[in-house]
């Protein structure tokens, strides 16, 4: 006999959940050929109903109850596109007290209630999945915790946020400052008006929580990520950066270390031959170190309604294909049993050990030396110490490359050459990532 639908109930109908419902419909065949059964829509919420009718048609009952959704016997599972992070939690929350499955798109929601809402799922026997919470259409949570399955993780490395992504293309295509090419990403529709969760790193940041719980089997922990984003960063790095065959991009980094992980969202300069590089605009790129399987990369789309919903679709098959199967079998929340998951200590800013280039401001261009000789006297390993290309009122700029040194070596450094008389105003620092290569 055929197995009757899975029935979903949407709140959301914005850019997500219309993305979602097109998609259902459109491909309703191969979807039902491979879940094993059909996926149906029966209920939606939205604000605005007359917008959600336009969409859904009349086939579909809606509200502007949230609640109602989420606790209705009709409902299978609910998936939950709207966003924030109080409401959602309590209509994740009712949704799972009422046995139902949850599927979301929402890294906020996970990256800082994701402990609680886990929980809850593995006491009433339903899964929560978040495909779509973590680099749209590009499947990393389930490489990471199937695909990848058999190794110890030892890094995953990511640019995560589209907008942030698009401006720094911008910056250095254009040789544009931050606020010019933010205001251009704004005008195109690529960054929000209030765009401080993308910019100052905090939605790379929600989305790194989650892959390092997957990878390394750890407890969401969004309070422990060291967050920076690229508001202060200035037009000469990009070019400085250039200059030395870099790229600056945004990066979250996990990395698991003897004495610790780190988990720190920031802009960092990437070789420029890397394939890190080359993933322009709003795409997204994802690379994993396993000990097994050495290095892996996954690259798409960061941003967009249809990329989103096959994330959220791809999720929703797997609920689909839970039917009388023992919570035991199932693959886990974040990849590992429960009781299995371990509280890795994570590593204080100053600890972090990473290659840095500095960029060191002189009253005169014949100075270089003693700047080299400075950073010698502190013990700095140092790799490259060079002028910077003359550009229009950028003064004199000494531009050095170190070796791997950790982040309190490079503040003393710092603090040692700003009183220098020879350097003229603030040093600017950034992180060099080899990744690999």
């Amino acid at each position: 006999m055929a197995m009757r639908p899975l029935r979903v109930g949407m709140i959301g109908i914005g850019t997500v959940g219309s993305g979602t419902f097109r998609v259902l419909a459109r491909n309703q065949a191969e979807i039902a050929g491979r879940a094993g059964r059909g996926i149906e829509v029966v209920m939606v919420a939205a604000r605005n109903l007359s917008r959600a009718a336009g969409i859904v048609g009349d086939g579909v009952p809606l509200t502007d109850d949230p609640m109602h959704v989420a606790t209705h016997p009709d409902v299978d599972v609910l998936v939950e596109v709207a966003g924030g992070t109080g409401p959602a939690r309590d209509w994740v929350l009712a949704a799972i007290a009422h046995g139902k499955h949850v599927v979301t798109a929402n890294k906020a929601l996970l990256a800082e209630h994701g402990a609680e809402i886990f929980a809850a799922a593995r006491q009433h026997g339903v899964a929560v999945a978040y495909e779509g919470a973590v680099a749209v259409s590009i499947p990393i949570v389930k490489a990471l915790r199937e695909g990848l399955t058999a190794n110890r993780i030892e890094w995953v490395a990511g640019i995560i946020n589209g907008t942030t992504n698009f401006i720094l293309s911008k910056m250095r295509d254009e040789d544009l400052d931050f606020a010019v090419a933010l205001a251009e990403a704004q005008a195109l529709g690529y960054a929000e008006a209030d765009p401080a969760f993308d910019i100052e790193g905090v939605d790379a940041a929600h989305k790194l929580t989650l892959l390092a719980a997957n990878a390394f089997g750890s407890p969401v922990r969004f309070a422990d990520v060291q967050v920076e984003g690229i508001t202060a960063l200035q037009g000469v790095d990009v070019a400085c950066a250039e200059q030395l065959g870099y790229r600056i991009k945004l990066l979250g980094i996990a990395r698991r270390r003897d004495e610790g992980v780190e988990l720190r969202v920031q802009p960092a300069l990437v070789p420029a031959a890397h394939l890190m590089a080359h993933v322009n605009g709003s795409m997204n790129a994802v690379m994993v170190k396993g000990d097994a399987s050495g290095v892996t990369m996954y690259y798409g789309a960061g941003a967009g309604s249809e990329q989103t919903a096959s994330a959220v679709i791809a999720d929703l098959v797997d609920v689909a294909r839970l039917d009388g199967t023992h919570a035991a079998q199932r693959v886990p929340h974040l990849g590992f049993h429960a009781h299995a998951m371990s509280e890795l200590p994570v590593l204080p800013r100053a600890a972090v050990r990473t290659s840095h280039y500095l960029r060191v401001p002189m009253h005169a261009a014949n100075q270089i030396e003693a700047v080299a000789a400075l950073l010698a006297g502190q013990q700095l390993p140092v790799q490259q110490v060079v002028l910077a290309a003359e550009r229009p009122q950028a003064g004199h700029q000494v531009l050095v490359l170190t070796g791997l040194a950790v982040q309190s070596a490079i503040d003393l450094a710092v603090h040692a050459l700003q009183a220098h008389p020879a350097v003229n105003g603030a040093v600017t620092t950034l992180r060099v990532e080899a990744l690999a290569s």
